[in-house]
C-alpha cells in the first residue's frame, strides 16, 4: 500500500516544530528516523494531515557527557550508541541494548527518541530507561518540561506528550564505576520485537537497586520496589510471583517468560 496524502514540513528550529504541531492539534506526526512511522504510513495505520521531519535539528543528534549524567539527543541513532567509545557501566548498558535492536539497517537509521516516543511496549529503550531512572525532555509551545521515563508511557503507543510537544532529549544519570547491570530479552528470532525483557541496575555506591520487567502489554513495571528494589531470593519461583503481583494482566506461560528474562538479566549481571 501507499500512504494517504499528507503535507510535509522540515522545520529548522525547535520552536518551528512545536508551532506546526500546535497548529495541527493532534493531526501531525513527528518523523525522526522513520523506522516506525514510515511503515505505519504505508499501511495507513497512521493518516496524519502533516508529517513534521525533525532531521534538520542538528542539536538533537549529540551525546553530551558530564560527571553526573549523559544527555542523549532524540535524533541519536541506535548505531551511534552501539559504537560509542565512552567508558563505564552506563555506556556498557546502553551499548548492549542498542546492539540488540532489530537489524543493522534499522539501527543505522532508527533513533532513540523515535523509539521512545513511539511507545511500543515491546521496544528495548522503554524498559532500559526506566531501569536507569532516566528523564525525558519534552518541548512545547510553553517551553520545556521533564518527565521521568518510568511515567512517560501511559499504555501501548500512548504517552504523556501533550499538544504541540515532542521529545528532544533523554537524560541518563551516570552510574558509578562499580555498578552492575543486566539486560536480557526473549524473542523468537534475532531482530524481532521482544516477548519479554528483564533489566536491572545495581549501584551500591549510590544506593540504587532497580529490577524492571518489560515487553508487557502495558508499560514496563518495577519489581520488588517494596523490598528496596531487590528480591529476597533470586530464583524463578520468587520472580514468577513478583511478575504476577506487579503485572496481573500477564497470564499463563507469559508469566514464566517474563520471570525467566528477569532471572537471566540478574544472573548475567551479578556474575560479571
Amino acid at each position: 500500500m501507499k500512504a494517504s496524502a499528507f503535507d510535509y514540513v522540515r522545520p529548522a528550529t525547535v520552536q518551528e516544530v512545536t508551532a506546526v504541531l500546535a497548529e495541527n492539534d493532534g493531526d501531525a506526526r513527528v518523523l525522526a528516523g522513520g523506522q516506525s512511522l514510515v511503515p505505519m504510513l504505508n499501511l495507513r495505520l497512521a493518516r496524519p494531515a502533516v508529517v513534521v521531519d525533525i532531521s534538520a535539528l542538528d542539536a538533537l543528534k549529540r551525546i553530551e557527557v558530564s560527571d553526573s549524567e549523559v544527555t542523549i539527543g532524540a535524533l541519536v541513532t541506535h548505531a551511534a550508541l552501539e559504537f560509542s567509545q565512552e567508558a563505564g557501566p552506563t555506556f556498557d548498558l546502553l551499548r548492549k541494548v542498542a546492539a540488540g535492536i532489530a537489524y543493522r539497517g534499522v539501527r543505522n537509521r532508527g533513533t532513540i527518541g523515535g523509539s521512545v516516543a513511539h511507545a511500543d511496549p515491546a521496544a528495548d529503550w522503554i524498559s532500559c530507561l526506566a531501569a536507569l531512572d532516566a528523564r525525558l525532555t519534552l518541548e512545547g509551545p510553553s517551553g520545556a518540561r521533564q518527565v521521568p521515563a518510568a511515567d512517560f508511557m501511559l499504555s501501548s503507543f500512548t504517552t504523556v506528550i501533550g499538544t504541540g510537544e515532542f521529545l528532544t532529549h533523554i537524560h541518563v544519570p551516570r552510574l558509578s564505576a562499580t555498578a552492575q547491570w543486566g539486560y536480557y530479552k526473549h524473542n523468537r528470532k534475532v531482530g524481532e520485537f521482544a516477548e519479554a525483557i528483564g533489566c536491572f541496575v545495581r549501584d551500591d555506591a549510590q544506593g540504587i537497586r532497580r529490577v524492571v520487567a518489560g515487553a508487557l502489554s502495558s508499560p514496563p513495571v518495577r519489581l520488588f520496589a517494596d523490598q528496596g528494589g531487590w528480591p529476597s531470593a533470586i530464583d524463578i519461583a520468587v520472580l514468577r510471583a513478583e511478575v504476577e503481583r506487579a503485572a496481573p494482566a500477564v497470564e499463563g506461560a507469559h508469566v514464566h517468560f517474563h520471570a525467566a528474562a528477569v532471572l537471566r538479566a540478574l544472573q548475567s549481571g551479578l556474575a560479571s
